[in-house]
């Protein structure tokens, strides 16, 4: 019975955000190693929106710009809809499952209702279903959902369903059943070194192209963590950590040991051609100096070039240069924000602006570029505290500047704040780190957040006898963009 069982995952995803997702590459190793047959329906190669994040990026000179046609990657000319509903009519599915996180849900729902007529019962898992339980049951296109993690639950799921017994008292899954909905208890977390490595062959051959500042890559995710040791205010990690902990059902945050990442690293790199790696960690040098060299003594043996992400406290010189040596491609670290009172108070990051200095002075004589994350739009911001964090990114002259909108997302603590102060209502729907603001705010209009979004690297990379061009560069009336387009082309030339 197993083994006719045919389950269609479902990954709504942002137009062209290429990095492959090991969340549903995992379940997919769950669900066909224990017989089933997977197929995946993916929305990223569909231009379901007017711009990509990452063309608005190249656009405000965040990223260098790239042909992904080179590689054969182009965007699907079909409707999206029309595709998933012959999906579904070929494969014939007995459980279709979808994914999603808050920027998705919408496009999920609508999946799911263009189907509703072919009456197949569905799942919705992920972090949006686990923070907005109550609305996402709701739906009437929805039958089920999953809270917190899924590779257990699912396989439970589809062995009773497969098997024609009750599911439903599933742990993790609220189930609509009889007019009523029964909420199930959540389960232990797993254990990540007990994961089977994330499968991978469910997507299109042009997934694996990503573009890291100007290159192009065949990438592979390695997931090395779960969670997060630190408590940022504008993150999920403490609050799924205090959940977790209130339920007594184990640390959210765990990591895999140091020869189970190495052999996935080999795996992935033997199974699908990898040549350059994503560490998948909010906190790459979070390990001791002792562990990174540990895993920097393995890692060397492999080489492939790599990208990760860190915090400035982890910075020390030793640890950069076991980097240099593993062949670490690109780092990320995450600013936030120039104002130390601020970013204290509000934001719940402690470093000193002393510490950025030191950890750039660090990094200024290694050979690995940086890309520094910012964000602007925050509750209470002014284009002052704006222009502190402005200044800093001067001081530190990184590769590469990142800066998002701040996004009150279901789950992170600053979503309170801004409920709080009357910036938005509960129903307010997010708009992405790249595309627009939900607040509004007094002090900060959402004109003036676009405004700096577009020009925040003109305003670090240019001299201060610049400012009054890009100041009229923030509009977006004729004139403005004139300034932006003349001022952007001096930027590239000059940096790119």
């Amino acid at each position: 019975m197993i083994k006719n069982f045919k389950v269609l995952l479902v990954y709504p995803n942002l137009t062209m955000v290429n990095l492959l997702p090991t969340n549903i590459s995992i379940l997919s190793a769950y669900l066909k190693d224990k017989g089933f047959q997977v197929s995946l329906f993916d929305t990223t190669l569909y231009r379901n929106s007017r711009k990509t994040q990452d063309e608005i990026r190249a656009e405000y000179l965040q990223v260098r710009e790239v042909d992904l046609s080179k590689y054969g990657v182009f965007y699907k000319d079909t409707n999206v809809f029309d595709d998933f509903k012959k999906k579904v009519k070929e494969y014939q599915p007995d459980l279709i499952a979808v994914n999603a996180v808050e920027d998705t849900y919408k496009l999920g729902v609508l999946l799911l209702k263009c189907v509703e007529k072919f009456n197949i019962p569905n799942i919705m898992g992920g972090i949006y279903p686990t923070f907005s339980p109550e609305e996402v049951i709701k739906e009437d296109c929805i039958d089920m959902i999953c809270i917190g993690e899924g590779e257990e639950a699912l396989v439970e799921l589809c062995e009773k369903m497969a098997k024609n017994e009750d599911y439903s008292l599933v742990k993790n899954i609220w189930v609509k059943h009889n007019d009523k909905i029964i909420k199930n208890s959540l389960r232990p977390l797993i254990d990540l070194n007990t994961l089977l490595y994330a499968d991978f062959s469910i997507f299109e051959k042009e997934r694996f192209y990503r573009p890291m500042q100007g290159k192009i890559f065949k990438m592979v995710p390695i997931e090395i963590d779960r969670g997060c040791l630190y408590n940022c205010s504008f993150c999920a990690a403490p609050t799924l950590r205090k959940f977790y902990r209130k339920l007594e059902l184990g640390n959210y945050f765990r990591k895999k040991r140091i020869e189970k990442v190495i052999n996935e690293v080999l795996y992935h790199k033997e199974k699908y051609g990898a040549d350059y790696i994503y560490f998948n960690c909010e906190t790459f040098l979070s390990m001791t100096e002792d562990e990174l060299y540990e895993f920097s003594k393995l890692y060397r043996k492999i080489g492939l070039p790599f990208w990760c992400q860190t915090r400035i406290e982890t910075i020390t010189e030793k640890k950069i240069k076991l980097l240099e040596e593993m062949n670490c491609n690109r780092m990320s670290i995450g600013l936030e924000h120039g104002n130390e009172e601020f970013r204290k108070k509000l934001l719940n990051k402690h470093f000193l602006n002393e510490d950025v200095l030191k950890a750039f002075n660090i990094l200024k004589k290694s050979s690995i570029p940086v890309t520094v994350n910012n964000m602007i739009g925050f509750p209470d911001e002014t284009r002052e505290l704006v222009f502190d964090t402005i200044n800093l990114n001067r001081r530190i002259n990184a590769d590469s500047i990142s800066v998002y909108i701040f996004t009150p997302y279901r789950g992170i603590p600053l979503r309170e704040v801004c409920l709080k102060k009357g910036y938005m209502d509960n129903h307010s729907s997010t708009a992405t780190l790249i595309y627009d603001t939900v607040l509004n705010m007094p002090q900060l209009s959402r004109e003036e957040i676009l405004g700096l979004m577009r020009t925040f690297c003109l305003y670090v990379k240019l001299p201060e006898s610049e400012f009054y061009k890009i100041r009229l560069a923030e509009r977006t009336d004729e004139k403005g963009n004139k300034m932006f387009q003349e001022l952007r082309n001096i930027y590239y030339k000059q940096y790119f």
